[in-house]
């Protein structure tokens, strides 16, 4: 199947899709913001360190024939994000909006599906957000329609965080997934009632469409890949020494960060618990009285995050809703692991008791349960932490990529 990939800002699953497609010359087009190519002045720009974000949107030269791309809302976006003009990116309003850039990023995909197609197009892959206006012109061409759903149903997502609001009051403001319009929820239920498939990288992904009360077109569900393990883990004896233990992640309650301090609230003696990652809000009070008792890093880059989980014993993702949690594989690739919930890709990736943990959403007793365990018998730690990297080496990207182009080309059109 010749397809269109539309994907605004790119991201590491869109980029691995783009290459098994091309690998196996499935790829039509590719349509995004930014693209940066070699020996494109913005390609030698970004080697500057203030413009050093542009090195995210350099592709590799093969794609340059395929790909077109469209960056004037991005790159205002990028522009305004750095010069801190918040106005100009407020949430749905903001002129260079996030939800600005879908918005016009599928228009233009949009108005150029009638020539594509008499060139040889057959279907186009949009992602969530972006796919309304794409979805309803390919509909009229005959076109199939391909729709990748990477965080989870929203309906499910506000069933499930509306106990935390009853159940921890005290955190509640950290969840500020709650603003978007009825105007733009409904958007997305009419991007997946326009959808002949729908691809997502987790069981419990798909679990949360349950709740969508359109008719749901076929799920498949594909993971991500991990990335390439590079070093073999040095596992540190767990004598006279804490536990080291590492969250990374946005410091929202979505990500269940207070099941977390509770399970090491009265372990301290025993665990040092690292934080990585910014506030959803400033001036929650919760959560500053627990960074204080803690080591927090407000941001990594993605090579620090790798060395930083390296050095680390055990990595906790306690998330209380998620469509995958790419954290997961980066700490099980660094040889740590982890422990997370039955709310994200965990269950699909990993094997309870064996490499990792699985434990109940919301739960801080499991959590803790996990760490005594660990204290009783230091040495699975080593025993986890190997099989951890086993696996990650037997899904590197490509078979991500691999799988998704083998599954849209069975697809029946």
């Amino acid at each position: 199947m010749k397809l269109l990939v539309s994907h605004p800002t790119l991201n590491a699953n869109s980029k691995n899709l783009v290459t098994g497609l091309l690998k196996d010359n499935q790829l039509f087009k590719l349509f995004t913001s930014i693209a940066i190519f070699p020996g494109q002045l913005l390609f030698k720009l970004g080697s500057y360190p203030k413009l050093k974000d542009l090195k995210r949107r350099n592709l590799d030269k093969t794609w340059q024939p395929y790909t077109r791309s469209n960056s004037f809302f991005e790159f205002g976006r990028l522009l305004t994000s750095k010069f801190k003009l918040d106005f100009l990116i407020t949430h749905e309003k903001g002129f260079f909006c996030i939800d600005k850039v879908y918005q016009k990023h599928d228009k233009w995909v949009a108005d150029n599906l009638a020539q594509l197609k008499k060139e040889g197009l057959l279907g186009v892959y949009a992602y969530e957000d972006g796919a309304l206006s794409t979805f309803k012109e390919a509909k009229k061409l005959g076109l199939y329609c391909i729709y990748d759903l990477p965080i989870g149903y929203w309906k499910t997502a506000r069933l499930l965080m509306q106990k935390e609001f009853d159940y921890n009051p005290d955190w509640s403001e950290t969840l500020i997934g709650f603003n978007d319009s009825f105007k733009k929820l409904n958007k997305k239920d009419e991007e997946l009632a326009l959808a002949d498939v729908v691809f997502a990288a987790s069981s419990f992904t798909k679990k949360t469409l349950e709740n969508y009360r359109g008719n749901i077109p076929e799920i498949k569900v594909i993971p991500y890949g991990f990335p390439q393990v590079t070093r073999k883990k040095n596992y540190e004896p767990l004598i006279d020494r804490k536990l080291k233990v590492l969250f990374i992640g946005g410091l929202s309650q979505r990500k269940g960060i207070s099941y977390l301090f509770e399970a090491v609230e009265e372990m301290q003696d025993k665990i040092e618990l690292t934080i990585v990652g910014h506030k959803a809000v400033p001036n929650c009070k919760a959560l500053n009285q627990a960074l204080e008792k803690h080591k927090w890093i407000p941001s990594l880059s993605h090579n620090e995050v790798l060395d930083c989980m390296y050095e680390q014993d055990i990595f906790v993702f306690p998330s209380l809703f998620e469509g995958f949690g790419l954290v997961i594989t980066e700490a099980m690739s660094q040889g740590i692991p982890v422990i997370t919930t039955d709310r994200t890709a965990g269950p699909d990736l990993i094997e309870n008791e064996k490499d990792g943990w699985i434990v109940p959403a919301g739960s801080s007793k499991a959590i803790k349960d996990i760490f005594i365990k660990i204290f009783e018998k230091p040495e699975i730690l080593e025993q986890f932490g190997f099989a951890a990297q086993n696996k990650a080496q037997t899904r590197p990207w490509s078979v991500y990529g691999q799988e998704m182009s083998d599954a849209l080309a069975s697809l029946k059109l």
